[in-house]
């Protein structure tokens, strides 16, 4: 897994490239925390390159997006891919979590 952030203006962009799960869970959620703690409140993520999610990363993005929401912020994702996709809407992610289908649209409103 790669993950890398872009800070704009108004909100921080995260990009995650290939597998989040067991193994990578843990360098992700430090990631999002050390963002976090530097102060971003609004965290749109680009996931048009994760090939794989598991349970275990469900659940970082989850607590993510918990944390964020609680101080007020936002916690965006967009462009999964038909995989990724699936596996969000057969665990309920996709309805729980803000995700849209192109980055304009995860923007809209920010």
């Amino acid at each position: 897994m790669e993950i890398s952030s872009t800070v704009m203006d108004q909100y921080t962009v995260v990009r995650i490239e290939g597998n989040l799960d067991t193994n990578t869970a843990p360098a992700a959620q430090e990631h999002l925390e050390e963002l976090r703690a530097g102060g971003a409140d609004t965290v749109v993520m680009d996931l048009s390159s994760m090939d794989y999610i598991s349970s275990a990363g469900l659940r970082i993005l989850l607590v993510a997006s918990k944390k964020l929401r609680g101080t007020g912020g936002q916690f965006r994702m967009f462009a999964l891919n038909e995989t990724v996709q699936e596996i969000f809407d057969i665990s309920g992610f996709s309805t729980i979590l803000s995700v849209f289908p192109t980055e304009a649209e995860a923007l809209e409103g920010l």
